[in-house]
């Protein structure tokens, strides 16, 4: 059992902020005001979920989470739990967790504004509220970043802008500091953050035991207590390199196969039979994960002299397939003799990934793009996107059902939402003119309807 601190504040009764209501901020938010229920004393502090977007906080208020991870009844049932935009309520906090993206510039750099702009905030608001807290206050970021980047680029930040000391052998006037990476897997119902085994860390072994037992209040799957902020850090990075790195083996087995006229599924599905082959599958890669994530590596990398060849390869090619894949479908299209300026072609999903309707960083863009090129008539529907925020964002105009008399010369199945997944052949054959196709990248549609597979 360990001693009890009395520079510490009380995990029972601290006042927490989350900073940053996306993916990674908002079920942490819902989780540790869920706690909060489960203590007997009066006193038990609240959760401020802090965001900039003024739009994201009306909607919260209104119980409604567009990323679609947390249900309409767990909005409403949020006895200590306060969104806000608002700065002055970070001044009574006595925990703050920064969830903000940590996204790639348009050179492929490591973008930490974000995150720069947090630790000011942070900084600002712990020197004004110094007054109303005296207990040693807990950072904790959670946002991924490269090996030391907590330590080099925010803790500097946080030091200057609060007039505080990192907390050590002084105890007075000093703030702890943490980092325990986040694990969300976006539109996963199956393993969600409190299933998820959360790695903790802190700048010393009492801040590291402090924020370890914070988690716990939240993780039923349990901690696992990393022995440096920086080891944490690169836990965390490794993770979703590692995944880009087995993707891209598999991509560059479809490239290959595509030549020697094998299909990939079937070999992937027999090589599968052994017990110790990695079940990867070949497509896109996108999103805000495992398509910027390698880059944060080798930028540190880069930096201390060391240029990663093997990830930096799995990126280039997974982040050329969109345009491999828009070339494998024109070559179909020449090859079945279908080619005209009318041509009519339907993509079923646009989103980074399945079930989720985040479209940052989608690769079906890149198919999209490349295919327009012909002049082709191209619709896309995609069942739990926001049709007006891809409009806005990228001028597209999307279906908003499918209908049931348009027929289409390829359909493109680039992600499996659900909806797809559940699609019976006559669903399929419906959307297909008479020498019509489908180019199926995921892999789920009926083989009876000879789809081309990548």
């Amino acid at each position: 059992m360990t001693k009890k601190n009395d520079y510490f504040p009380s995990i029972n009764c601290c006042n927490i902020a989350i900073l940053g209501l996306g993916y990674v901020g908002l079920p942490l938010a819902i989780e540790f005001a869920r706690s909060k229920d489960k203590i007997s004393s009066s006193e038990k502090g609240k959760v401020y979920g802090f965001d900039i977007d003024q739009t994201r906080i009306n909607q919260l208020i209104e119980a409604c989470d567009v990323t679609n991870e947390i249900e309409k009844n767990q909005l409403l049932q949020r006895k200590y739990l306060e969104f806000t935009s608002d700065s002055d309520f970070l001044k009574i906090c006595d925990v703050f967790i920064v969830t903000v993206p940590t996204p790639l510039t348009e050179n492929n750099q490591p973008d930490f504004n974000a995150l720069i702009n947090a630790s000011k905030m942070i900084g600002k608001a712990m020197k004004e509220g110094a007054l109303k807290r005296n207990k040693v206050p807990f950072v904790i970021f959670e946002s991924t970043v490269y090996p030391g980047a907590t330590e080099e680029i925010c803790l500097p930040i946080l030091i200057k802008y609060s007039g505080m000391n990192l907390y050590s052998t002084k105890k007075e006037n000093s703030f702890a500091l943490g980092y325990s990476p986040e694990r969300v897997n976006p539109g996963d119902k199956k393993n969600k953050l409190v299933d998820i085994i959360k790695v903790t860390s802190g700048c010393c072994e009492e801040t590291s035991l402090w924020i370890d037992n914070l988690y716990k209040k939240i993780i039923k799957a349990g901690t696992y207590r990393a022995k440096s902020i920086t080891i944490a850090e690169a836990s965390k990075v490794i993770e979703n390199v590692q995944r880009d790195i087995n993707i891209a083996i598999v991509n560059e087995f479809a490239l290959i196969f595509n030549k020697l006229s094998i299909d990939t599924l079937d070999v992937l599905e027999a090589a599968q039979t052994k017990w110790n082959f990695l079940k990867f599958r070949p497509g896109l890669v996108g999103g805000h994960c495992i398509g910027v994530d390698p880059y944060y590596l080798t930028y540190k990398s880069k930096q201390i002299g060391y240029y990663p060849d093997l990830i930096s390869s799995s990126r280039r090619l997974n982040n050329g397939m969109g345009i491999w894949i828009s070339e494998q479908v024109i070559v179909e299209i020449v090859k079945r003799s279908l080619i005209k300026k009318e041509l009519k072609i339907l993509m079923l999903g646009i989103s980074f990934k399945e079930n989720c309707p985040d479209i940052r960083n989608s690769k079906v863009f890149d198919i999209y793009n490349s295919l327009k090129k012909y002049d082709f008539q191209i619709d896309i529907f995609d069942p739990v996107v926001d049709i007006e925020k891809v409009k806005e964002d990228h001028n597209i105009i999307m279906l908003s059902n499918l209908g049931k008399n348009k027929k289409y010369d390829v359909v493109i199945l680039s992600v499996a939402h659900d909806l797809f997944k559940n699609f019976a052949e006559k669903d399929w054959s419906r959307l297909l003119s008479n020498k019509g196709f489908i180019f199926d990248i995921k892999g789920i549609a009926p083989r009876s309807l000879n789809p081309i597979r990548i």
